[in-house]
């Protein structure tokens, strides 16, 4: 699905990150961990092509093709989708307005998936103006839910939803990705930004990556890197060689 080779990305003239290789394979999930400040937004943004994350080496390979000088939208109609951490606000720009211009041409879904996300009685409303946290993720994931990607990059799902839209979203999240379908019949595949780890209640990941000063310093499983870091923080990360 997804080859990354030894990847150098530059903001505003700085190196964020270097060195950085990882193959996401058809109906993987992986979650990547990281104090703040490590690169791991930087990843993301640079996976999805926006020009603020500059490339400088390496190459970026999704479903055979060569994406590394892509534009963002040959890489969404591809089937890479982005979840924001926090997304801008569009006004003048309707919800439903934007859920039938990605929909590929089939609306027929978007009011069910809108009520299935507690969403309906947003489709009249400007594109995350005046929403609360938890209200902009269900938006967001809900987007996700019209495009239907083939690969999805979420950066913190978990930020600023409460316990009782934790579950709407973590379940909507493990759809997304075909955690309800057996392993041998997923197709999509997954990178998920998390601190809290909440969201591995809700799916199965394969793989965990921890990133520190802007590169991975340690891969495993998911659960035992989450339970190291909430027992030791990431220093027993960075001084990990198991990478």
């Amino acid at each position: 699905m997804l080859e990354i080779e030894d990847l150098h990305v530059e903001v505003e003239g700085r190196e964020v990150l270097h060195d950085i290789n990882l193959t996401i394979r058809e109906g993987e999930t992986h979650v990547l961990m990281g104090p703040n400040g490590s690169g791991k937004t930087t990843l993301l943004r640079a996976l999805m092509g926006f020009g603020s994350s500059r490339i400088t080496d390496g190459t970026i390979t999704f479903k055979g093709h060569d994406i590394t000088k892509m534009p963002i939208h040959e890489r969404a109609q591809l089937g890479i989708g982005l979840l924001f951490q926090r997304p801008p606000t569009i006004s003048g720009l309707k919800l439903g307005k934007l859920l039938n211009v990605t929909s590929h041409g089939d609306t027929s879904h978007v009011e069910e998936y809108a009520r299935r996300m507690n969403m309906d009685t947003f489709l009249e409303r400007d594109v995350n103006k005046g929403f609360s946290g938890g209200e902009i993720k269900r938006s967001e994931v809900l987007q996700l839910m019209i495009q239907k990607p083939d690969f999805v990059m979420l950066d913190e799902p978990e930020s600023g939803v409460d316990l009782e839209n934790m579950a709407l979203v973590g379940n909507a999240i493990a759809g997304l990705i075909e955690k309800d379908q057996h392993i041998i019949s997923r197709k999509k595949s997954g990178l998920i930004i998390t601190h809290t780890g909440y969201i591995l209640d809700y799916i199965d990941a394969d793989f965990g990556h921890v990133m520190c000063d802007g590169t991975f310093k340690c891969h495993g499983n998911p659960r035992e890197i989450l339970k190291s870091i909430q027992l030791k923080g990431y220093k027993e990360c960075i001084e990990c060689q198991r990478v």
